[in-house]
Formats: C-alpha cells, structure tokens, sequence
C-alpha cells in the first residue's frame, strides 16, 4: 500500500497522516552510519553469522540474533566457572599458606624470646670485635710508620760478602724520618715511647753510619789503580755519611791516602818504567835534556793532579753545597799531590844546580812558571806541592839573575880596546846573541802579561847597562871622532836586538837618547872638518866671537889677521871645490857607522851646519862695517845658491 503525501497540506494533517513505518523509515534515513562506530562494528559482527540475506532470515533476525546471544553467555558463563574453580583452589592454596606463615611468625616469636640474650651479647662481642680492628688498623699503622720491618732491618746491615744491601740507603733516610716524626710524639701524651723510638732509631743510625764507613774504608783502600772505577754507590755512600762529620773525614783521609801512594808510585813508574809496553818512554832517558826532562816531570805533575780532581769530583758529586764541595776538593787534592813535592823537588834542584847558562836557565824559569801557574788553578794556595813549585821557580829565576850578573860582571872586568873599523866586539856580539835568545825564549813564554813585563824589564836592566858600561870603558881611549862612531854602533846593535821585543820602549828611548848625543857630536865634528878642509874655520869662528861681542868699537874683519881679502878668497876656492864635490869631504870614521840612515843623517845635518856658518860668514863680509871694498867679489853665491847648490 501506498501514501502519497499532499504537498498542500498543512503540518497537523501531515503528521496525522505519517504511520510507525515511515517514522523508522525516515529515522533510518536520519541516520549517519559513517559516524556510528559502534554500528559499523555490529554489522560488521552480524556479517559473520548472518549469511544468506532473504526475508526468511531478515524476520527471523531478531530471534537469530538473541540465539546468538544466549550461545555467547553460555560460553561466557562455562569460561567463568573454570575461573571461579581455578580462584577457589588458589584460595585454598593462599589459606593453607597463611595458616603455615602464622605458625612460623609464632615459632620466630618463640624463638626471638628465647634467643635475645644471644642475640644481645652477640651485639656486644661485634662491638667489641669492631673496636678492635680499629685498634688493630690503628696500632698497624703506628708500626708501620714507627717501626722498621725485618727485611729493612736486614738490609741495614751488610751482605756476606761486604757489599751493601741495594736498599740500604732508603732504609736509612727511613730510619731518619722516623727520628724525626718522633718528635711529633713528644709534643703529646705519648712521650715515654716517643723516647723509646727514638733511642732505638738513634742505635739503628750509629750501627748503619758504622758499617757505612767500614764499608767506604775498605772499599776506598781499593782505589790505587792508575784510574780507579768510583761506582755511584760510593758516591751516594760519602753523601749518606757527610752527616757524621768525623767519620766522613776519616773516609776522605782513607781515599787521599791511597790515591796518594797511587800518584807516587804512577810517577816514580812514569820516571823508571814509563807508560803501558814502553809508551811513553821513562822520564828518566831525557834527563840529558833538561827542558825536555823538566816538561815531561812538570806535564806528568799537571796531567795527574787534573785527574786527581776529576776523581774527586766524582767521588763527591752527590754534595749538594758547591762552596763546600770545593772545598773539600781542594783540600783533597793538596794531601793527594803532597807525597809528589820531595821526588819532584829532588829532581827539579838536581837539574837547576847542574845548569850555568842563562838561555837554559831562562828557559827553565818560564817553563816553571808556566807550570806553577797551571797547576796553582788546580790546588789550594797553602798546599805543600803549590809551594814547592813556587820555591822551585824563585830557586830557578834568582840563578838565571846570578848568572846574568855573573855575565855582566865578565864583561866589565874583561874590557877588550875596539878594532880599527870601530865595530862591535867579540864579546858584546855574543852578549847580544845571549839576550836575544833569552828575549825570544821570553816573548814565547805562556806566563801572565805581568809578571812577564817585570820579568822583562829587569832582564834588560841587567844586560843593557852592563853592556852600555862595557861600551864606554872600551871607547875611553878613543879619540872623541872615533868614540862617538864606536858607541853610535854599539848602541844601535843593543837597539836593534831590542827593538822587536815588547816592553822595551823605555829603555830603547834612553838608547835612542844616547844614539842622538852622539851622533849630534859626529855632526859637529864632521862640519868642523868640512870647515877645516876649506880653511873656513878660523873665519867661521871670527865672525862668531865678533857677534858675541856688545861693544860697539869693534874692529873691522878686514883689518884681523886670516880675515883679509886675499886669505877670505883662498878659502872660497876651496869652498868652491867642496861644493862640486861635497863627498869627498866627508871624514874617514864614518865609513866605519853601520847604520846607512845615521851616516845620511850626519851628512844631513852637517850640510845644513854649513849652510849656516856660509850664511854668518856671507852676512859679515856683505857688512859695511867689515871694511871690504868689493864683498861680492869674495863671495860670489849668495846663502841660498848655497843651499840648493848642496841640497
């Protein structure tokens, strides 16, 4: 059946008119499935049990649906009985449990009764046992830092076989440390022990300190070889020991002794036997030669003390104090070097008394003072061998002096007249050599600057005046011509040698002096004979003595006697013939000068004299008060002719 709805209608008729299928129908309609999970979810459910879709089926879904339903609580229900029955038995299992534990917490109430005096004296003894290991950690550890343990009193004492034990040093400071925090313990109430401690660390250090210095005395009465091998462990021994100062000098005395004997012995070998399979040869085959001889003992002494020092410094090179440890070395080393001073000091005088000639003794001079000073670096100043060496040198330079004077006392005494050609003597060429040879042998020495220029300075005093002395005596029967060239030539030979040496420059100023005075006389005296040979003299000295005189009623030069015109124009010819050949004027004893330069230097200066004296004598004769009528006559050239004519 069909309803057609009127449009036209009014609401009231139409919802009249409306049946419960189109109210379903249209709130089916209403509905918006896409949004209703819920139905979604029971259609989808419906679709698995609900397959064939007819209107059979469609009017039995309800009932299908309630069959569905009454299926699925039905295995609900079955479901929860297994449950129920499973939650029955674990009641059951949870009860008899509960009766079980409330049977157990009453026997453990039983039980605690009985057992709390236990249980309470327990607590105590764990009290008490705890106390006691912080008693016993305590008292360990004051053991531990107070005491010293076996193995490290073992090591405190000596091996079987001598040696020291590898910890002994370390247990040592050990040992020190401890005396020292004892006194950490005095200043607290535990001050008997804290004595006790340390009186038994104190006999631990003096036993140790003990066996350290038996152990250093043997071991140093072994260094006697030629280069003794000084182990680490001596070294750090001396410096364990340098608290006690009386035992550490008694092990100093113990190794300078044997490296006393040692130095003493390797020199008398180095002088007898020599070195290893004969090299170096002895000592001993050179003391025919003795600068070669001197050097080698002097090289040998040098060479073992630096050794010595050396050994030294390895021996103490754990002391910390540098000013201390040199010190110590260079007190080591003067005791050491003490036992060479009498063989070296035999030997050196034996070799000083045998030698007489200055060169050698000069030579020995240096060479002692070389070594003297080298050696005076190594070792203290107040050492034995520091002083044997500064008395072997004075020894040596008062006989080289005495054997200067010795030398300087031959030639004065021994004066020989020069030879005709005024030269220089035997004797004074052989002095001459002596000092050269002791100048060179001194300009190479390795002495100090100083001492080398007073060294110098008193060598020349002691052979220049004597020779100066010689010269004069020999030359004082000369005429003055002839002593004047034989000084001129000793003195410049003594010049001369000297001129190449330092430190010579003020005598060789006092020399030049001498030099210059007499040649100053020979430049006289060879005007004067110029003069002379062209009888310008007496003229010459005329004019002077009239320029001397004051008074004015002089008489004329041409009214004395040699002053004439006739006498004056003699004298010109003469003069003429000098002047065209002024060499053969020259005197005969100045061919004997050796120096070229003085000889040129005298014709120098003597030309100029003359130059002079023609311009006096030209002055006074061109005067109108001489009287000469025709001046010019007599002397045609003019002072400055003069002076170009012998320039």
């Amino acid at each position: 059946m069909s309803t057609e709805i009127n449009p036209n209608s009014s609401p009231s008729t139409s919802q009249q008119q409306i049946t419960p299928v189109q109210r379903k129908l249209q709130k089916i309609l209403d509905l918006k499935l896409e949004s209703d999970k819920d139905l979604i979810e029971s259609l989808k459910y419906l679709s698995t049990f609900f397959n064939e879709n007819s209107v059979r089926t469609r009017r039995a879904l309800r009932s299908t649906i309630e069959k569905r339903s009454l299926t699925l609580n039905d295995q609900f229900e079955e479901c929860f009985r297994v449950v129920k029955q499973q939650l029955d038995q674990l009641n059951d299992t949870v009860t008899s449990m509960s009766t079980c534990c409330e049977d157990m917490t009453q026997r453990l109430k039983n039980v605690k009764a009985q057992t709390q005096e236990l249980i309470n004296k327990t607590t105590q003894i764990q009290n008490e046992n705890q106390e006691l290991n912080i008693k016993s950690c305590i008292t360990e550890g004051f053991i531990e830092r107070f005491q010293l343990t076996p193995e490290e009193l073992n090591a405190l004492r000596t091996t079987r076989d001598g040696f020291l034990h590898p910890e002994f040093f370390n247990v040592l400071k050990r040992v020190k440390s401890i005396h020292q925090d004892c006194k950490l313990l005095l200043r607290t109430n535990q001050q008997t022990i804290g004595l006790e401690i340390m009186e038994q660390m104190a006999l631990h250090q003096e036993s140790a300190y003990e066996r350290l210095y038996r152990w250093l005395q043997s071991e140093c009465r072994l260094l006697t070889t030629e280069s003794p091998e000084i182990s680490t462990l001596i070294s750090e021994a001396l410096d364990g020991l340098k608290e006690r100062q009386v035992l550490f000098k008694y092990v100093l005395d113990e190794y300078g002794t044997a490296r006393r004997n040692a130095l003493v012995r390797g020199f008398i070998d180095a002088l007898t036997r020599g070195g290893p399979g004969g090299t170096p040869r002895p000592i001993e085959l050179s003391s025919h030669d003795p600068l070669r001889y001197v050097g080698d003992m002097l090289a040998w002494t040098h060479q073992s003390t630096a050794s010595e020092k050396e050994y030294a410094e390895i021996l103490l090179r754990k002391l910390k104090n540098w000013s201390e440890l040199q010190k110590t070395i260079q007190t080591l080393l003067g005791y050491i070097t003490e036992g060479l001073c009498r063989p070296l000091r035999v030997r050196l005088e034996q070799v000083l008394v045998s030698q007489h000639e200055p060169v050698t003794l000069y030579k020995l001079t240096n060479l002692l003072k070389f070594y003297e000073t080298t050696i005076k670096q190594l070792l203290p100043i107040e050492c034995q061998l520091a002083l044997v060496l500064d008395e072997v040198s004075n020894l040596s330079s008062k006989m080289f002096l005495n054997a200067l004077n010795a030398t300087a006392t031959r030639l004065i005494e021994k004066v020989d007249m020069p030879t005709n050609d005024l030269n220089l003597s035997d004797e004074l060429r052989r002095t001459l050599a002596l000092l050269r040879d002791i100048l060179e042998t001194h300009s190479t020495s390795m002495i100090p600057f100083e001492s080398k220029r007073i060294d110098f300075q008193q060598i020349v005093y002691s052979i220049v005046d004597p020779l100066l002395q010689m010269c004069s005596l020999s030359a004082a029967k000369l005429g003055v011509i002839e002593m004047a060239v034989y000084l001129v030539n000793c003195i410049s030979a003594i010049r001369t040698t000297l001129a190449v040496f330092a430190f010579t420059d003020e005598k060789i100023e006092m020399l030049e002096g001498q030099i210059d005075a007499n040649t100053d006389t020979l430049i006289g005296e060879q005007a004067t004979y110029i003069l002379l040979r062209t009888d310008l003299l007496d003229a010459y000295r005329i004019v002077e003595k009239q320029q001397q005189e004051i008074d004015n009623n002089v008489t004329a030069l041409a009214l004395k006697p040699s002053m004439d015109t006739v006498t004056l124009k003699a004298a010109m010819v003469k003069f003429d013939s000098y002047l065209a050949s002024p060499d053969l004027y020259i005197m005969p004893q100045l061919k004997y000068l050796t120096s070229a330069i003085i000889r040129e230097k005298i014709k120098k200066r003597s030309v100029e004299l003359i130059c002079a004296a023609y311009a006096s004598l030209y002055s006074a004769i061109m005067d109108p008060k001489n009287n000469y009528a025709n001046p010019y006559s007599i002397m045609p050239h003019t002072p400055e002719q003069i002076v170009k004519l012998l320039s």
